[in-house]
């Protein structure tokens, strides 16, 4: 099965090919928020370097968030682009369930994937991986960094992170980490080509029409918004009384 994968929730941009889970081709840039200018020259470099066709494409992958909203909007318009009126099936995959993939390699351990949400905050979840792969332990979220402390601190074990979050996580965290290379602290379109093929084969897909982002709170523009609708309205009560 020819996969085509996409990552663009971060900083990161990458792009893959696979043939079910041997990779063909991986084309990933860490430069920046570029991935409006760079994403679709990477798809075509890819297929056109593998010698393949986007009509050859047996499925449709993108990181679908939780992240940047703009990189999340731009990874899933392209796939829907890529993918238009082909009938093929669409795949979208959490960003942080790919991260955990980057270390399948490590058996038996903790792995918690971070992603910088601002404030202290992170997107987040956690993973067991074992031989059979991931057991998920927790939802994505989006928690404070002592939020996610609490909840560590019930394993009283070592956590290895993972995510563009890492540094930070490894500052305000207190919990016992392990470290984690920093080849694989970034997103991968691999992983998520892995990922994507194992809910492909539990018949968990959609098509292009269909396929949507994934957040976890409001964007800063509907949280100014919201932020501004509750003042006004508080003001409104202080001048009735």
């Amino acid at each position: 099965m020819k996969i085509l994968a996409l990552e663009s929730s971060a900083i990161v941009a990458s792009v893959a090919l696979t043939d079910g889970e041997t990779p063909l081709a991986e084309y990933t840039l860490n430069r920046g928020n570029t991935h409006s200018e760079s994403l679709l020259p990477m798809v075509e470099s890819v297929l056109e370097k593998s010698g393949v066709s986007v009509r050859d494409v047996e499925l449709f992958a993108v990181s679908a968030g939780p992240g940047s909203f703009t990189g999340v909007r731009i990874g899933v318009a392209t796939l829907k682009g890529l993918a238009f009126g082909q009938n093929k099936p669409c795949v979208g995959v959490s960003a942080l369930e790919a991260l955990a993939e980057n270390l399948s390699g490590f058996p038996g351990i903790l792995v918690c994937p971070v992603m910088n949400a601002r404030r202290n905050q992170f997107y987040t979840a956690l993973f067991r991986n074992g031989d059979g792969g991931q057991e998920r332990l927790l939802p994505d979220s989006a928690l404070s960094a002592e939020e996610l402390d609490e909840i560590l601190k019930q394993y009283n074990e070592p956590v290895r992170l993972v995510g563009d979050g890492y540094d930070l996580a490894k500052r305000l965290l207190t919990v016992q980490t392990a470290e984690t290379p920093p080849r694989l602290r970034l997103q991968s379109a691999c992983s998520v080509a892995a990922v994507a093929k194992r809910l492909a084969d539990a018949g968990k897909i959609c098509d292009d029409k269909t396929i949507a982002p994934v957040y976890l709170r409001p964007c800063q523009a509907e949280r100014e918004r919201n932020a501004r609708i509750k003042k006004e309205n508080e003001s409104r009560k202080e001048e009735t009384l």
